[in-house]
């Protein structure tokens, strides 16, 4: 399965859980209960979105396009990580390999753009509410859910050029589950030192600025509802956003730990807690969170499964 120095790699064989093939089966079983989950829960979100017209706000507008992007990411991870699990390994071409660390990391640029509109979102409902609906018009939040997709998937291009101008003559085997810019980085005979600097410098503006705005934005949220005179209209301010927190804190908890702690400082174990909580249970806790914590949705999935039934 090793290629030998003279000879360029053109496929690549992912590992998945290799050390754990004794419990294959029920890792299968898990990651696909998982996936389908993963998949039902956010599709659920956009058809309801969707359909539904008490749900019809910028703030379940931008919700539809998050879970749009924790589909990608799963789509793009969980499928062949299965067919690894299973199998015990699974080959994927350099350019699957490539195309695959492409849309991962485009869908990851997005969703770090997404989240401080979805702040801002808030901030002018909380903080403007007599602004709010002329200010959010058609126009300009359409304008706002596709600009942080332009530059998801323009931005990306850069990193993943560079990646795919390493000359890879080593091992072609990747323990991991996915196709990630650090075990492409070991396995590489190229110096990858000016692309580990590129990515660590272009994570500044897509990690630390557009956190930094949703810090700034929350600051003044959290100011405007201590203000607020009664408690029922603290805890219904406070609810409004509440779930985008925790969203928040969860994924850029683990971007941070994944991409701006460089990758010699991690261990593969650690490497792959870190990319499993980021591309497979986050796109997974998202729904969850925002339809437990949201009477809004649970009354649109309600009205909506009681039309079915009548059917």
């Amino acid at each position: 399965m090793s290629i030998k120095n003279q000879t360029r790699v053109t496929e690549f064989i992912l590992l998945g859980f290799g050390d754990l093939h004794s419990f294959n089966i029920i890792l299968f079983l898990f990651f696909l209960i998982v996936f389908l989950f993963t998949v039902m829960g956010n599709l659920l979100i956009i058809l309801l979105v969707s359909l539904t017209v008490q749900l019809q706000s910028p703030m379940y507008y931008f919700l539809s396009h998050l879970s749009f992007t924790d589909l990608v990411i799963s789509i793009s991870t969980l499928p062949n990580m299965l067919g690894a699990i299973l199998l015990g390994g699974i080959k994927m071409s350099y350019l699957g390999c490539i195309t695959q660390l492409y849309f991962i990391c485009s869908s990851t640029i997005t969703e770090c753009y997404l989240l401080p509109v979805m702040s801002y979102d808030r901030y002018l409902a909380i903080c403007n509410p007599l602004r709010y609906t002329s200010v959010m018009d058609y126009k300009y939040r359409i304008c706002l859910s596709v600009w942080p997709w332009l530059f998801g998937f323009t931005l990306d291009l850069i990193g993943v050029l560079g990646v795919s101008n390493y000359n890879f003559c080593r091992d072609n085997i990747i323990d991991h589950f996915y196709c990630d810019v650090s075990p492409l980085q070991k396995l590489s005979c190229s110096d990858s030192s000016l692309v580990e600097l590129e990515i660590f410098l272009f994570s500044l503006p897509i990690f630390i600025l557009p956190c930094g705005f949703i810090i700034v934005t929350y600051v003044f949220i959290v100011l405007t509802i201590v203000r607020i005179p009664t408690t029922t209209g603290k805890q219904k301010a406070f609810s409004t956003c509440s779930s985008h927190f925790i969203v928040v804190g969860t994924f850029y908890g683990t971007l941070i730990a994944k991409y701006m702690i460089p990758s010699k400082g991690q261990s593969l174990l650690i490497n792959k807690i870190v990319s499993l909580l980021h591309t497979v249970f986050t796109p997974l806790f998202n729904p969850i969170i925002y339809s437990l914590r949201n009477q809004d949705i649970k009354m649109a999935l309600k009205k909506l499964s009681d039309q079915y039934l009548a059917l």
